[in-house]
């Protein structure tokens, strides 16, 4: 099973090495990267020194034969790179957001659907056994008519939106594209409804300031009294090698946000995500409400509970959720793994992605115009 990457990074590295946890036979034949150099030292010092390293994903398309593509460049490339391979053929692990600008989007969609490549999209949360047992009780019908969402996202390693490379919006298309894309997906994967109308909000309260362009921790006469400095705080989320001042002139991304999602029926989703909470106030989650009853669960605590709304009864289930996106980025490259040996369908369709990235893109322009935006493309 040869499978080449295109921008191998540590997140695509991660989706790779869990490929050949399931599927044994997998080997990285082919890289696609800028950093050529750095990329061959670190394949020789995990002993896969004949890996073909190349310049663009022509050359390795042309060069060799492949039977995956992962790719796993910086999200304003994804939509380029994956218009590359999707005329192929070849099975496609898409990382998200699918696309981070309407144009890209629309372009995206048109590749796919003049293409006949199977897509698996990084969306691991719809995948996990939390998730699919939600959507089996809903499915049920037990608790009747999902009538209303509440759902939250409180970040409790938020650094890396304001001191990585993630905090350039040019390259992430703000923090709805890159976290509540997953969790638009997971709703909408329990939901099964069609959205029609979005209204949302932004707004940076914390995660701003004066302090000069570019500016490193390391290099800060606050260094030593700062709660973001990693010299300060035992977050171990944060490293001193990467460390940008996060009140710094140039800090890019919104540090909370909320939407409101309409749907065909008249219901309404509402999610909140924050990116200043930390340690126990950290909380991803969500309740589903219906007539009967309503399901609350939160992937931190790996629980669930289910209230039955007319009789004196909550029922509470625990899971083993596992590392990594909760267990759901194993299932994900467990299913790659499959569609590459011709076994099996996306369990994470580029239709998925392409309405999560809508669904982003219009909260986007709807805090921007302060009004509702229609979903659709």
């Amino acid at each position: 099973m040869n499978i080449g990457v295109i921008g191998y990074g540590s997140r695509i590295s991660h989706v790779m090495n869990e490929l050949q946890k399931q599927h044994p036979e997998a080997k990285l034949s082919a890289i696609v990267d800028v950093r050529q150099n750095a990329i061959r030292e670190n394949q020789e010092a995990r002993g896969n020194g004949g890996v073909h390293i190349y310049d663009t994903p022509e050359e390795m398309l042309s060069a060799e034969e492949l039977d995956g593509i992962m790719i796993g460049t910086r999200c304003s490339l994804h939509t380029d790179m994956a218009l590359k391979v999707l005329p192929s053929g070849i099975p496609l692990f898409l990382e998200k957001p699918v696309s981070t600008t309407m144009d890209d989007l629309l372009r995206l969609k048109a590749g796919y659907e003049a293409s006949n490549t199977q897509v698996v999209v990084s969306f691991p949360l719809r995948v996990t056994t939390i998730v699919q047992f939600i959507k089996e009780i809903v499915d049920s019908g037990k608790i009747g008519t999902i009538e209303h969402v509440q759902a939250v996202n409180n970040v409790p390693y938020g650094n890396v939106y304001y001191q990585n490379w993630y905090r350039d919006e040019a390259e992430t298309g703000g923090l709805f594209l890159q976290k509540a894309t997953h969790d638009f997906d997971y709703i909408q994967h329990v939901l099964g409804m069609e959205p029609n109308v979005i209204s949302a909000m932004k707004s940076k309260q914390i995660f701003k300031g004066t302090k000069p362009a570019g500016l490193k921790c390391v290099d800060c006469d606050e260094n030593r009294t700062c709660l973001e400095s990693p010299y300060v705080s035992t977050n171990p989320h944060l490293s001193k090698s990467w460390q940008h001042c996060c009140f710094a002139e140039d800090t890019g991304n919104e540090d909370s946000g909320s939407a409101l999602i309409q749907y065909e029926s008249g219901m309404h989703v509402s999610y909140s995500q924050n990116f200043f909470a930390r340690r126990g106030a950290g909380a991803r989650g969500a309740r589903f409400l219906g007539y009967k009853g309503t399901i609350e669960f939160d992937f931190m605590k790996s629980e669930v509970k289910v209230f039955m709304h007319h009789t004196p009864r909550v029922e509470t289930y625990e899971f083993q959720a596992g590392d990594d996106h909760f267990g759901g980025d194993s299932v994900l490259a467990r299913n790659f793994g499959d569609i590459v040996k011709g076994n099996a369908s996306s369990i994470s369709p580029l239709e998925g992605g392409l309405l999560s990235a809508l669904l982003c893109l219009k909260a986007n322009e709807s805090a921007a115009t302060h009004t509702f935006r229609e979903i659709r493309f």
